[in-house]
């Protein structure tokens, strides 16, 4: 059997039992994605973009990436110069570790720990909330006619935080203020639901697709 021929400058939304996959390929599809759903490593791995969405636990989340096999390829993911994107879930999971029922160890690829929000703020962390930028010397393409403070829809009771603040280009305040939006090189993580956020989460998405296909 020859290399399996996908479309041109695809973007494999992978499937792990723990997304919210309809919404997320429709919206990226909407925005001009060519997209594959998939459960399969071997079709992410011919993509040009990977999504990794996400709802639910830390642990099952690695478990069920672990069960499909994706560890390897996600793992190594960074070291090729094509684009990740994690979403809420999938976010954490870029992460070293999580502590979410006990420590378990995530992609590695943000080096930094994933952890409950403090007692004093009722979880989940949910609903509309603004994100505050840190804009560098150039506007970075991800971020593309977002404004600062904009708004974005969240579902959460823990966030990632990573080792190197510099990772962190978009912090959100919710008894602390957390990272919602992080970048390494060409691994993207954001906090929020863009599917579910309207004209900026759609603005956001549709960034990721153009930066797929450069």
């Amino acid at each position: 059997m020859g290399k399996l021929q996908i479309g041109y400058h695809m973007i494999a939304v992978i499937d792990y039992s723990m997304g919210n996959l309809k919404s997320v390929s429709k919206a990226l599809v909407r925005m001009g994605g060519d997209v594959v759903v998939t459960p399969k490593p071997r079709v992410a791995k011919e993509a040009d973009g990977i999504v990794l969405p996400g709802v639910g636990a830390f642990a099952q989340g690695i478990r069920n990436l672990e069960r499909r096999g994706f560890l390897p390829l996600l793992s190594q993911w960074g070291k090729t110069n094509k684009f990740l994107l994690g979403i809420c879930l999938g976010m954490h999971l870029l992460f070293t570790e999580g502590e979410e029922g006990g420590l378990h160890r995530g992609l590695d690829l943000i080096q930094g720990c994933v952890k409950r929000f403090p007692d004093k703020v009722k979880v989940p962390h949910m609903g509309w909330n603004q994100v505050i930028l840190r804009r560098g010397d150039g506007e970075d393409p991800f971020l593309r006619n977002i404004a600062d403070g904009s708004s974005f829809y969240f579902a959460h009771s823990y966030y990632g935080e990573p080792d190197d603040p510099r990772v962190v280009v978009g912090r959100t305040e919710y008894g602390v203020h957390f990272p919602s939006v992080v970048r390494r090189d060409h691994i993207l993580g954001v906090q929020f639901h863009p599917e579910k956020s309207d004209r900026n989460g759609l603005s956001l998405l549709a960034n990721f697709v153009r930066m797929t296909s450069a």
